[in-house]
């Protein structure tokens, strides 16, 4: 059974396939967390140390026993006002303004399958794929009832947490902090690895000591954002890819965020992970229930590498639905870094004719097919096609692309709205505004209140009379600012929070709704391209567009850390033209697609710009990615180089789970005159087992392979007269089979 309950011992044990999670009905009924590691047996409260610390307050009930005391025990759900002064996972003011809770077990009820939550993401399971505790927690006093949620995955190895808190009493109450979950580990040097950065530049790995201070890390934006990520790592100080511990936590959620991790006076580690609770003030009628967003748990004792693979497979098989998330994806190439919004249905024609004779697959029109949109100052919200600009209806431009044996997408941008559309004029209501202030702009364009069910619906009807037009394949759905100035003309109270988590429940509806409509729809995330990468995305859409940069050297970098907590398959990437628009670095074509195929793989340029040589290589570029594609979205993954610490080289691996192929992708980052000898140490293959490099001939031991390295292969460039080691900005695929 993954979930046991020892009566005698009062601990409940959540085991998976190589894990264990334990909690303890301690004295006083306090909910205490005993264990999280690698899977054990027994009591594991031997851990608990019941010893009298001074300033730290014991509950009323305990008495004389000092020792007792949430201030210095690990807490399965931390409460403020229990004598816990660390990190609340939970805080509620009461109807006469007392701030204060303490809450106490009162049951719990093991249940076959997993439970869902109304309006939200989860890692989802089919029959007996999973097992549900929920165990209840009370303070009858303050009127409030804490269901804890848990789903255990035992051959994911993944444990999910969420909190359903209701207002049981006769006044209402306002919540001021509702996390998903929190974590107290009573022994280790821990740091915590996070992943932050800004628009075009995504999801760079930092990792820094948990000390005796409080470490905050989250968004205020209204969305998970560029600048950090709702996906955080716990590891060992001495953690590496290949061994040590860590354990990953990542919210199923596209709003702000945050989590807190800390070490306390007495060496227990402690991460808090949830709705950012800055300005949330959630109010709670009586009756009335709030459901935090799920969270799911990973812990690996043999390194990052195992805690990556285990996330990658949780998102891909339980988390990410509908019939492609299994499929390879349309080879693509979407029009907006080629022309921006300056264009003609005749030159989108032209560029679709060129990409079909190469071999692409699906053409997407991106922003400013519709309304007066000629730049990104006006026609947001008027989701109607501008057919003088086409020169034709949508529907006919779908069908002409589909003659040439291509599928048809298209761009939207659902919550925005620009002040100069007719949908603003009409309803200038529906935007966020505070009355009497001036409203932030972002792109000249602001935020339609998605907590209002009709907003969200007007939105929809219209947008799907395109959609329904042209039969559309694929959807990439934007969204292009942070959200400021919330109130809404629905919600009297204005609670921040409020608004907030219903105009994320929105988004939510408005792209179930999509999906429902539409049950064979590639549905692409996008937000300024990582801004909304997240968990919770990926519930509705199975990729998400990585970045706005293209560049593929920092989109190497890009890649790399969020391949941590997502699979490569999840990550939108093509190849764009040179110099790029960001960077003006020029980088060889083949280059360009060893890194977009570390991705969805697409282009995202006009390839009758293009060189005669490179358009050879276009055909060559997309066969290579059908042979790999299975390896490259289902095989093992490995990141070969740190390419925060690294600056020679970008190496990553894909590994058939049985062993019997993997693909070796290296990129040169930096190139000097008589260059030493290279190598990259592989990971994965098995044991005491041959390869052979499919292109050279040249067979490998893997043992060698996995303690020297492969040699970095040499180039033979033109007009030259023997092979020499490569410039700046090669690549290689090394496709290595076992023999």
């Amino acid at each position: 059974m993954p979930i046991i309950y020892n009566e005698q011992e009062k601990t409940i044990t959540l085991h998976t396939q190589n894990t264990s999670y334990q909690m303890k009905v301690g004295p006083c009924d306090l909910l205490l967390h005993t264990y999280y590691g690698p899977r054990a047996q027994g009591d594991m409260s031997w851990c608990l140390s019941f010893r009298d610390r001074g300033f730290s307050g014991n509950p009323y009930d305990a008495k004389l026993l000092r020792g007792i005391s949430a201030d210095t025990l690990p807490m399965e759900y931390p409460c403020e006002g229990s004598g816990d002064f660390r990190a609340p996972a939970f805080s509620v003011r009461r109807a006469n303004g007392a701030v204060g809770c303490d809450l106490r077990y009162v049951s719990h009820e093991i249940k076959p399958g997993k439970y869902a939550l109304d309006g939200l993401p989860t890692v989802y399971a089919d029959g007996e794929e999973a097992e549900t505790l929920e165990v209840t927690l009370a303070d009858e006093a303050a009127g409030v009832r804490v269901l804890l949620q848990y789903g255990v995955f035992p051959a994911l190895d993944v444990i999910t947490r969420a909190a359903r808190i209701e207002n049981c009493g006769e006044g209402s109450v306002l919540l001021q902090a509702a996390a998903s979950a929190s974590l107290d580990f009573v022994s280790g040097d821990w740091d915590v690895m996070h992943f932050y950065g800004r628009h075009a530049g995504e999801r760079a790995v930092g990792r820094a000591p948990i000390e005796q201070r409080e470490l905050l890390i989250g968004s205020r934006r209204g969305t998970s954002s560029h600048q950090q990520s709702p996906f955080v790592i716990l590891a060992d100080r001495e953690t590496t890819e290949l061994h040590g511990r860590c354990v990953g936590m990542s919210l199923l959620y596209s709003g702000s965020f945050s989590c807190n991790a800390s070490r306390d006076q007495f060496g227990t580690t402690r991460a808090v992970m949830g709705i950012q609770s800055e300005h949330f003030d959630y109010p709670l009628e009586p009756g009335e229930v709030f459901q935090a967003p799920e969270l799911a748990l990973v812990y690996s004792g043999e390194g990052l590498a195992r805690l990556s693979q285990r996330f990658h497979r949780m998102v891909s098989q339980h988390v990410c639905r509908g019939p492609w998330k299994n499929r390879r994806r349309p080879v693509l190439l979407n029009n907006w870094e080629a022309t921006g919004m300056d264009f003609t249905g005749e030159r989108i024609l032209n560029i679709a004719k060129t990409a079909a004779e190469l071999g692409v697959e699906m053409l997407v029109l991106d922003d400013g097919w519709f309304g007066a949109r000629n730049d990104d100052n006006a026609g947001l919200g008027d989701w109607t096609v501008n057919t003088e600009k086409l020169g034709c209806t949508m529907g006919e431009l779908a069908d002409k692309i589909r003659g040439m044996g291509m599928k048809f997408g298209l761009w939207i941008e659902p919550e925005m709205v620009n002040e100069d559309s007719d949908r603003y004029r009409e309803h200038p209501d529906w935007a966020l505004c505070i009355p009497g202030k001036a409203p932030v702009m972002g792109r000249n364009q602001l935020v339609l209140d998605f907590s209002r069910p009709e907003v969200v619906d007007a939105i929809f009807e219209q947008i799907a009379q395109v959609l329904d037009e042209c039969r559309a394949d694929y959807v990439k759905m934007d969204m292009n600012r942070s959200i400021t100035d919330v109130y809404s003309a629905v919600w009297p109270d204005q609670s921040q929070g409020k608004i907030l988590y219903q105009y994320v429940l929105g988004v939510y509806r408005f792209m179930e709704m999509l999906l429902e409509r539409y049950p064979n729809l590639l549905l692409e995330g996008c937000s300024g391209g990582g801004g909304r990468f997240d968990a919770g995305m990926l519930y509705y859409c199975p990729q998400i567009w990585c970045s706005d940069n293209t560049d593929a050297i920092d989109r190497v970098r890009i890649q790399y850390g969020t391949s941590f907590g997502f699979p490569l398959r999840t990550m939108g990437a093509h190849v764009s033209a040179v110099p790029n628009g960001d960077t003006r670095r020029k980088t060889p074509f083949h280059t360009r697609a060893v890194v977009a195929m570390a991705g969805t793989f697409g282009y995202e340029l006009d390839l009758n710009l293009i060189s005669d040589e490179e358009k050879k290589q276009v055909p060559a570029q997309i066969e290579a990615f059908k042979k790999y594609w299975n390896l490259l979205h289902n095989g093992l993954f490995y990141r070969l180089t740190d390419v925060m610490q690294n600056r020679q080289e970008a190496a990553w691996m894909m590994v058939e789970e049985d062993g019997s192929e993997a693909l070796v992708n290296i990129v040169v980052l930096d190139s000097t005159g008589n260059n030493p000898n290279r190598f990259v140490r592989c990971m994965g293959l098995t044991p005491g087992a041959s390869y052979k490099d499919e292109e050279s001939g040249m067979v490998y031991d893997a043992n060698a392979l996995m303690a020297q390295g492969l040699p970095m292969p040499m180039v033979q460039y033109p007009r030259w007269p023997v092979k020499v080691t490569p410039n700046e900005y090669d690549a290689f695929q090394i496709h290595l089979v076992r023999i």
